[in-house]
């Protein structure tokens, strides 16, 4: 029997050499083609279907089409032996592809919501693939969020009927600033920029593949690549968007730092990267960002499949703090996570630090202030930081599993995917430099100012050795690790609020989120006060309701 995995893989790879080729193509020749095909025309109306072609959205459609067909690759291992509806999943994993190919290849806001909505509904039927309690929650947070942004771009199609077209490329110029706003505020939803960052790591109940795919280069991308679209310097360079952008990096950072559940380690740097991308797209640097978007996918990817691989062969647990020293039972595995950690990092040479250190020195020509060069740095070494932890307690520690587990690299297919992902997390970097010719500009910086990226980096390095042997099991500690553990309390917003009793030793330490005091609990609080004061009030004698009443009479004379 054909395998239909193996099929689609090799269609999609296939396919993603094509679009390398025409992108590769179309930037040498300075060219961009567009398709339109004439769906319905009715009178003075007709609907067209617009496809634009330029090596903008080919590049991105290579980096997407090659990643899907090794997640393929790999799921025919990961999922299709051992799953009773594989086959189901394959073809939730294709329509997901389907509509981020929506998305990227059309300037049409309607057929651009017809991909973002295909996204968020197909997001949500792969994060509840597995049918418990928990992947039920996560997917209803990760739906719910993307539905904010379905509304945004639903509220600026209908604004667009004013200007006579829904093909929004040939009106950036003539835009208002408010739609762009708006534009910003849909997609900080899919990029999950604070204060819609929840549902990325929630979304991890999701199947380690799909992971992989969704969080590297289609759900989390969407709305960047989309402003990307959008560009419009005169709005975008904002002070305002640059220090939310920023701040999204650092908070996911910090929390990485206190989690313990390996997937959510990556899906809270997927954040940090995705901060990073859209700080230096509010500089107006449009070519770093997608430079950077691309070499972020392949490495990211590559540490997804690392992970599932290492959660696979450990009996599904998740948990850092049982492993350790596995790297004598999956070498392969073991050296692909440790391409993929320090090309995230930023390490030299790697796919990662052409992208990342390209963008940190050119912040220094944006003329942004003392804080922000701070932040930016600082944030450089709090993503060292979780790297190297993780590196530690999955690689270097003792192992602490099951004494009688004997671990064994027996992964199939898999291997071809990680090795794969591996070669272009080491060049694509690099190539996609050349081609592009993204080193012909000339930086001149002082010294300290270029070693300092190095410095941090290893500073970071430094920090995360020192932070995985710190131990952090004393009282004081504990409401450290529920402030960063619960994402700085921004689940709150997005499910039930409740208060949490911790007792320790003699003494009840008592939590609330700020949610309650500003949110629903706050309200329905005074509202409950409001109402006991009413019945009280009514139950008392008729004197004191003519006397009010007389009272009101006055007031309103």
């Amino acid at each position: 029997m054909l395998n239909l995995y193996y099929l689609w893989c090799f269609i999609m790879l296939m396919f993603s050499m094509i679009f390398l080729l025409i992108s590769i193509s179309f930037s040498l020749l300075d060219l961009s083609v567009m398709f339109e095909w004439v769906m319905m025309d009715l009178n003075s109306i007709n609907f067209t279907y617009v496809i634009f072609l330029d090596w903008i959205s080919s590049g991105f459609c290579f980096v997407v089409l090659f990643i899907s067909s090794m997640v393929i690759l790999y799921s025919s291992s990961y999922m299709g032996d051992y799953n009773y509806s594989s086959i189901r999943f394959l073809f939730l994993v294709l329509m997901f592809v389907l509509s981020m190919f929506l998305m990227i290849l059309s300037p049409n806001m309607v057929s651009i919501l017809l991909g973002w909505d295909g996204l968020g509904l197909i997001s949500y039927c792969l994060v509840i693939y597995y049918m418990s309690l928990k992947s039920y929650l996560a997917g209803m947070i990760t739906c719910l969020v993307n539905r904010l942004g379905d509304i945004g771009l639903l509220i600026s199609i209908s604004w667009m009927f004013s200007y006579g077209s829904w093909n929004f490329m040939f009106y950036l110029i003539q835009f208002q600033s408010d739609l762009f706003y708006l534009l910003m505020i849909s997609s900080f939803t899919k990029s999950a920029q604070i204060p819609f960052s929840m549902w990325l790591p929630a979304a991890m109940a999701a199947p380690t593949p799909v992971s992989a795919l969704v969080h590297s280069s289609t759900l989390v991308t969407a709305g960047v690549y989309l402003l990307m679209r959008f560009f419009n310097s005169h709005y975008f360079i904002n002070d305002f968007l640059i220090y939310i952008s920023i701040m999204t990096v650092i908070m996911s950072s910090v929390c990485a730092n206190y989690e313990f559940d390996l997937k959510k380690i990556i899906a809270l740097s997927t954040l940090s990267q995705l901060g990073l991308m859209m700080s230096s797209l509010f500089m107006g640097m449009v070519d770093m960002t997608f430079f950077h978007l691309l070499s972020h996918a392949m490495f990211k990817s590559l540490l997804f499949l690392c992970s599932g691989v290492i959660i696979h062969l450990m009996s599904g647990c998740q948990d850092i703090r049982f492993m350790g020293s596995i790297c004598y039972s999956m070498p392969l595995t073991s050296c692909c996570l440790n391409i993929s950690n320090l090309s995230l990092c930023g390490f030299p040479f790697l796919s990662g630090f052409y992208s990342k250190d390209l963008i940190i020195d050119s912040s220094s020509f944006t003329g942004s202030n003392l804080i922000m060069m701070v932040l930016f740095y600082l944030s450089l070494g709090l993503t060292s930081i979780y790297s190297i932890r993780l590196f530690y307690y999955s690689l270097l520690s003792n192992f602490k599993f099951f004494s009688y587990l004997n671990l064994s690299e027996d992964i199939d297919m898999m291997k071809y995917s990680l090795v794969t992902l591996s070669l272009f997390s080491l060049k694509f970097g690099c190539m996609y430099m050349w081609i592009l010719n993204l080193d012909m500009k000339f930086l001149l910086l002082p010294f300290y100012l270029k070693v300092l990226t190095f410095m941090m980096l290893m500073l970071g390095v430094y920090v995360g050795y020192e932070f995985s042997h710190l131990n952090l099991n004393y009282i004081n500690m504990n409401s450290l690790y529920l402030l960063n553990g619960s994402m700085w309390f921004m689940y709150s917003f997005s499910s039930l609020l409740f208060k949490s009793n911790y007792y320790l030793g003699n003494k009840m330490i008592y939590y609330s989120y700020w949610g309650e005091f500003y949110g629903g609990m706050g309200v329905s609080y005074y509202l409950q006060k409001l109402s006991n004061l009413i019945q009280i009030y009514s139950m008392n004698s008729l004197k004191i309701f003519f006397v009010s009443m007389l009272i009101w009479v006055l007031l309103l004379i």
